[in-house]
């Protein structure tokens, strides 16, 4: 059983579904971590609920975004943390993080990236006119959800659908891709190591 930790920043609803698709026996892992840096977000308690482990901080009481990321690298060595599963965590991943889990950091984004990429990606979509945007997972690199694409799932948007219909949409979209996602990479990656 690969040992994961998820991040996120706020409500969990990936959290959440990632936990019951492991719960029902279709994601072969074990979350070992939950890190957040917001310590009254709403995955907290959610995390506290499934059992799952969970370290919550303030960035503002550490000296640097390196003393925060050696804190959650050494918690995450101490787990035996494998993976990472970015799941909504609104920071960049700096360089202590990259360096200690190369190409072993995941992200989900709502959107198909390249286009619409960083915050409200849902809104700029939106905003934008577009009749098609979707969902990516990819892998996280130096840059602000720039690395390589995983999968991606396209949804059309519908005459009329409304931002919060369209954030739902999205939602349920993530809900299915991610934990997909997230069994065919660790079982493809247990292949190639036996």
């Amino acid at each position: 059983m690969t040992k994961i930790a998820l991040f996120a920043s706020g409500s969990g609803s990936n959290v959440q579904a990632i936990a019951e698709a492991i719960e029902a026996g279709k994601v072969p892992a074990e979350i070992v971590l939950l890190v957040c840096d917001k310590p009254d977000a709403f995955v907290v308690e959610r995390a506290e609920k499934l059992g799952i482990p969970v370290f919550a901080f303030k960035p503002a009481s550490f000296e640097s975004k390196e003393a925060f990321e050696a804190e959650i690298a050494s918690r995450l060595h101490t787990a035996g943390a494998e993976y990472i599963f970015l799941a909504g965590y609104m920071r960049l991943i700096g360089p202590t993080l990259l360096a200690a889990y190369r190409n072993r950091i995941i992200n989900i984004h709502p959107s198909l990236l390249p286009a619409f990429q960083g915050k409200d990606a849902i809104g700029q979509a939106f905003e934008a006119g577009v009749k098609i945007t979707g969902v990516t997972v990819h892998f996280v690199d130096e840059g602000m959800d720039t690395g390589p694409i995983i999968d991606q799932e396209c949804l059309r948007i519908e005459h009329g659908m409304t931002r919060h219909g369209l954030q739902k949409a999205i939602q349920k979209i993530e809900h299915s891709l991610y934990p997909n996602v997230i069994t065919n990479l660790l079982n493809g990656n247990r292949e190639e190591q036996n």
